[in-house]
């Protein structure tokens, strides 16, 4: 995917300027920055529901269409509250394909809570129904929203664990937006840092998979120092 001189403004305010920035096919790349920084306008402009200027893979950002083959999961779950985990599984997936929510749901933590309301459920489980229903929808290209940011340590790693497992064996796409450096070593092939709407960083995170919570990258402190200055 190849982003080309792409622009977004909110009236005066510039949310980004000029990016330039290609995506390697089957990467994982996190996108790191402060609040403003334009991570969440990126992501919505790769999902196609942002008018920009500027090209995505050649095509003009004036009238955007939706990205087809594109999973998107959200910082706040948006779990549909009339379906159970289940129907907001199947709510993703055609009829013909339903046998593999279990298989799936089982694998995120959720066996035996199928059948609960996401008022029912905590919010680590309310995020492990959001992360089956993104891997389950039928992509190429999945978007992050700060998946984790409302869990608890131990909770994030189980999950950040669980992401990586569950991409290692689809290796679609993936961008994710991320305020945590820790998040961003543990999980990326390659995090950009923006700042004030640019690239001030992009840099390859090259350690082997799995990575270990306790001992991210070297990167990690790189990325740091970025996000400081």
């Amino acid at each position: 995917m190849i982003l080309s001189n792409v622009s977004k403004r909110y009236g005066e305010t510039v949310a980004l300027s000029g990016i330039d920035l290609t995506l390697e096919e089957g990467k994982i790349t996190a996108v790191l920055g402060e609040s403003g920084a334009g991570k969440t306008t990126l992501l919505r402009i790769l999902a196609g529901m942002l008018p920009f200027e500027g090209e995505v893979d050649g095509q003009s950002g004036a009238r955007p269409k939706r990205r087809e083959g594109c999973s998107y999961l959200f910082q706040d779950c948006m779990l549909l509250p009339n379906l159970t985990a289940e129907g907001n599984c199947k709510f993703v997936l055609p009829k013909g394909e339903w046998g593999k929510i279990g298989g799936m749901l089982e694998r995120v933590g959720l066996r035996g809570r199928e059948n609960a309301l996401p008022h029912e459920l905590s919010g680590g489980e309310k995020q492990r129904v959001a992360i089956a229903r993104a891997f389950l929808f039928p992509h190429d290209l999945l978007l992050m929203d700060e998946p984790f940011s409302s869990l608890d340590l131990a909770l994030k790693k189980s999950l950040i664990s669980l992401v990586c497992e569950l991409w290692a064996e689809k290796q679609s796409t993936v961008v994710f937006v991320t305020h945590d450096v820790r998040e961003a070593a543990l999980l990326a092939h390659r995090a950009v840092v923006l700042k004030g709407g640019e690239i001030a960083l992009d840099l390859p995170i090259c350690a082997p998979f799995p990575r270990e919570f306790l001992s991210p990258p070297e990167e990690e402190t790189l990325l740091m120092r970025a996000l400081l200055q």
